[in-house]
């Protein structure tokens, strides 16, 4: 069995979310955190967590990438169950019951990201279509023959499984502006 736990390449988390997940904490994608809130309102910080962030469910902290690791079953329930207590505590659930069943859910639906091979990377990118949160999920696989993830842009081939919406390119971002 396979599950996500969050990674930090670089300390940008710390920078680009208000409360940032720890690395190597348990993950879900979180986007259920947003479900009753206008993300067209969204700025800074906020926006970035809907746009990017993928839940660590003990620190209720957003994290931009996580990683798939294996995971036992103990590690499974064990999870459900902190999210449960989580959704409870934080979120307000009615009852723990109730909780553990949408728990169940959120990390069966973690676990359906987790096809790839130990080690993978997985980035999210939520859009509101038609007025419905949707994800996207892109996947960032080491290199042949690269040992670890040790530098966060010189190890990864991208293979997006989902196209996000957008023309961002990032070699834009290195070019001078324009002086008039």
């Amino acid at each position: 069995m396979k599950l996500l736990r969050t990674i930090a390449l670089d300390p940008s988390d710390t920078f680009v979310f208000e409360v940032p997940a720890e690395p190597g904490e348990w993950a879900v994608s979180g986007g259920f955190r947003f479900y009753d809130c206008n993300a067209a309102k969204l700025s800074g910080r906020e926006r970035t967590a809907f746009r990017s962030g993928f839940l660590g469910v003990q620190s209720w902290g957003w994290s931009t990438l996580v990683q798939i690791v294996p995971a036992t079953e103990a590690d499974r329930r064990m999870l459900v169950e902190l999210l449960a207590r989580q959704l409870v505590d934080r979120f307000g659930a009615p009852d723990i019951a109730i909780a553990r069943t949408a728990a169940e859910e959120e990390v069966a639906f973690a676990q359906s990201l987790c096809t790839h091979p130990v080690s993978t990377l997985v980035a999210v990118h939520r859009s509101v279509n038609d007025g419905e949160i949707r994800e996207s999920f892109r996947r960032l696989q080491l290199r042949e023959g690269q040992g670890g993830h040790s530098k966060a842009f010189s190890f990864m081939e991208v293979e997006d499984d989902t196209e996000p919406e957008g023309d961002f390119k990032l070699a834009d971002m290195s070019q001078e502006p324009r002086r008039p």
